[in-house]
């Protein structure tokens, strides 16, 4: 009797511990997709994008429209799940162009070599991180837009973290200059 209470405990114990395996693969772009931080449709934007698959959402991975802004959330302290798989446009595949790096031609991230610190920017007009299958086509990319060809690992938080200054925008210099004018105006 104890061993059949046994075998049925140990039965419905794993009954219970039924676990699938969350599918990480690369989801082809959609219209539906919109990028994760500024919630705009992706083919909206030129340049390559990203996605990243995050335990227990299996339903949809985060998008990004652009190859920085998912190396800057993997870098980020504040994700509540585990990152799983992170998948980036190859910018070498076949047919694959700044206005349509593609819908399918994915890589994984951490698989791929960038382009960092050249003359591109990304669809949020920030510099832009462009990923390549094939050091190669890296190379020629580097060649022709400037910039060095490095793996994820190597890529220095400045380029994915730091504050980008766009063309109109205010430098910190401007800023400080301001906000002292209106400390000395408002101690009047």
């Amino acid at each position: 009797m104890i061993r059949l209470l046994a075998i049925l405990a140990l039965f419905a114990l794993t009954a219970c511990k039924e676990e699938t395996t969350q599918d990480t693969s690369a989801v082809p772009l959609t219209i539906e997709a919109v990028g994760h931080f500024c919630q705009m449709n992706l083919f909206e934007h030129e340049g390559p994008k990203a996605q990243a698959h995050l335990a227990g959402l299996p339903q949809m991975p985060l998008f990004f429209s652009q190859v920085r802004d998912v190396v800057a959330y993997l870098r980020m302290p504040e994700q509540s799940h585990e990152v799983l798989a992170v998948w980036v446009n190859d910018m070498g595949a076949e047919g694959a162009t700044w206005s349509e790096p593609g819908i399918t031609n994915w890589i994984a991230a951490e698989d791929a070599v960038y382009v960092v610190g050249g003359r591109r920017v990304g669809g949020m007009g920030a510099p832009e991180l462009v990923p390549f299958s094939d050091p190669a086509d890296a190379a020629a990319f580097a060649q022709s837009n400037g910039g060095e060809v490095m793996k994820m690992a190597d890529i220095p938080d400045a380029a994915v973290l730091a504050p980008v200054v766009l063309d109109g925008d205010d430098t910190d210099t401007e800023f400080e200059q301001r906000l002292r004018a209106l400390s000395r105006t408002s101690g009047d």
